[in-house]
């Protein structure tokens, strides 16, 4: 009698894909976010600059809030801010689903952590290329989102920083060491050739901006290159 052997089945991840909108024509914003949600991405990610903690003044919460009331896609706010305490509660009522600060900024980042969670908000911390990833050793269990930079924060369009992958790596690696189910984010430089290595290292949310905003081609046509590129990668 031959027994039949049971193989367990493996579910593939599912990457989301998160258009940073720093990246769009802000002369036709919402239309620009509409083509994307109906291109079927996941997030918005929106980052906010202050001219302090990076060289360059984005948006404020009243841009959050008017973007808030055009899509129902959840939104990543990116606070690339000194004194992210000090404005949690502005960007948590103008509808913010992620709050996501830098390690980097926050001088008490546990308290910053909970203050996000306070407000009713998923928190998130974004780690620069530099910062290694054991400044956040302790608070993985805490968080819903980590969000790695594969380029220094300010400016979109920056070329991505290969040795990221390692870091993604070893972030993967700790979130499943601590059974954390918080997402693992990536952002800067993610593109058609460099969109397939940061997944296969681990990234569960993947940043895109100028590789779906591009005058070249639709942002249909960018979102599904995307997407088509990773599913070649991972079968």
């Amino acid at each position: 009698m031959v027994r039949k052997r049971h193989t367990r089945m493996i579910a593939k991840p599912t990457w989301k894909l998160a258009p940073s909108i720093l990246a769009a024509d802000f002369s036709r914003l919402g239309e620009q976010m509409a083509e994307a949600e109906a291109a079927g991405v996941d997030y918005f990610h929106v980052d906010v600059m202050d001219g302090h903690f990076v060289p360059n003044i984005t948006f404020g919460p009243s841009v959050v809030e008017s973007i808030r009331k055009i899509t129902k896609l959840p939104l990543d706010i990116h606070l690339m801010i000194e004194n992210p305490d000090q404005y949690i509660p502005q960007f948590a009522r103008a509808g913010g689903d992620f709050l996501t600060v830098h390690a980097e900024a926050s001088k008490h980042l546990h308290q910053t952590v909970h203050l996000i969670r306070e407000h009713g908000k998923k928190p998130g911390i974004a780690l620069n290329p530099a910062t290694p990833i054991t400044a956040i050793e302790e608070l993985v269990n805490d968080v819903d989102l980590i969000l790695i930079m594969t380029v220094n924060p300010g400016f979109g369009g920056q070329q991505f920083i290969k040795s990221g992958v390692d870091k993604i790596k070893r972030m993967r690696q700790l979130l499943d060491a601590c059974g954390s189910k918080a997402e693992l984010a990536v952002d800067g430089g993610v593109n058609a050739q460099t969109i397939a290595d940061v997944a296969g290292a681990g990234a569960t949310m993947l940043v895109a901006g100028s590789a779906i905003y591009t005058p070249k081609e639709s942002v249909a046509t960018a979102v599904q290159r995307l997407r088509g590129t990773l599913a070649k990668a991972t079968t």
